[in-house]
């Protein structure tokens, strides 16, 4: 069901139009039923596409700078949307945060990790223009991705900056799209609090929203398959080599002048994910 305004809620005096409940009530919810359905389709249909599709052969100098630029600040970014939207105000206040000051660190961290994603999105773009290889085998839909993807970045930095030129006196989202974006959860939209938030965090949202439509059916959707399980992987012992008493390696041909036969200086060792797949 979704919540209706009332006069103690933010934009309750201006009402709500037919456009309120469709981007904000009924869009988030269309949102992630293509992004759920788009990635169990992709997974059964077309799991040999399912990559990022590296160019990293025709062109690494500028890759080696360009794609952990973007990744690690993407990474930063996703934490500080997380921080924001997911926690409420309340409970930062209740451990002694101030808004003042969350407000100073989620500008000045906010601020670097923006600078830093765009910056390494701009290198990836120009990258691929400007590398004849890497050009030709970009995609219509490669296209649409990074201008979709940029979009979303550029108006994310454009809301950082502006609560930076407002200061005291800029937006609060904390108290209209956070409570928004967590009332999804529960299936009552707060539509009064999203229509309440200025056109710049609108505009922001729907290109997210945007980004994460298109999301299943891009080369983003190797994010949801990160081998994450290589960090806690042990060790694999490819080779090893037998000594002699002396503690040097004992080579074939010290085998063949002795007459006997040569030993191989290996054995196959097993990993845990090849010996439980083959049970």
């Amino acid at each position: 069901m979704l919540a209706t305004a009332t006069a103690t809620e933010p934009g309750a005096a201006a009402g709500l139009s037919a456009l309120d409940i469709v981007l904000w009530g009924v869009l988030p919810y269309v949102m992630v039923v293509v992004l759920v359905g788009g990635l169990v389709w992709r997974y059964k249909y077309d799991q040999f596409g399912w990559t990022t599709r590296s160019s990293q052969l025709y062109e690494s100098r500028l890759l080696r700078i360009a794609s952990p630029l973007f990744h690690f600040g993407l990474l930063a970014v996703i934490a500080g949307h997380f921080f924001g939207l997911v926690i409420p105000m309340a409970w930062t206040q209740a451990v002694g945060m101030s808004q003042e000051f969350y407000h100073f660190n989620a500008l000045f961290v906010g601020g670097i990790a923006g600078v830093g994603t765009l910056g390494g999105i701009l290198l990836l773009i120009y990258r691929r223009r400007t590398t004849g290889p890497v050009f030709m085998a970009t995609t219509k839909n490669d296209k649409t991705m990074y201008v979709v993807l940029t979009a979303a970045i550029v108006f994310g930095l454009w809301t950082t900056l502006a609560s930076v030129f407002e200061g005291e006196h800029g937006h609060n989202y904390r108290e209209t799209v956070a409570p928004w974006f967590r009332s999804l959860f529960i299936f009552q939209p707060d539509l009064a609090a999203m229509a309440a938030a200025p056109f710049s965090f609108h505009l922001h949202t729907l290109v997210g929203m945007a980004l994460f439509v298109i999301w299943p059916f891009t080369r983003l959707v190797h994010a949801f398959t990160a081998p994450f399980h290589y960090l806690f992987r042990p060790y694999i012992v490819y080779r090893s080599r037998d000594r002699d008493r002396d503690g040097n390696r004992a080579g074939a041909a010290a085998a063949r002048s002795s007459g006997t036969a040569a030993r191989r200086g290996w054995s196959a060792v097993g990993t845990r994910d090849r010996d439980t797949r083959n049970r």
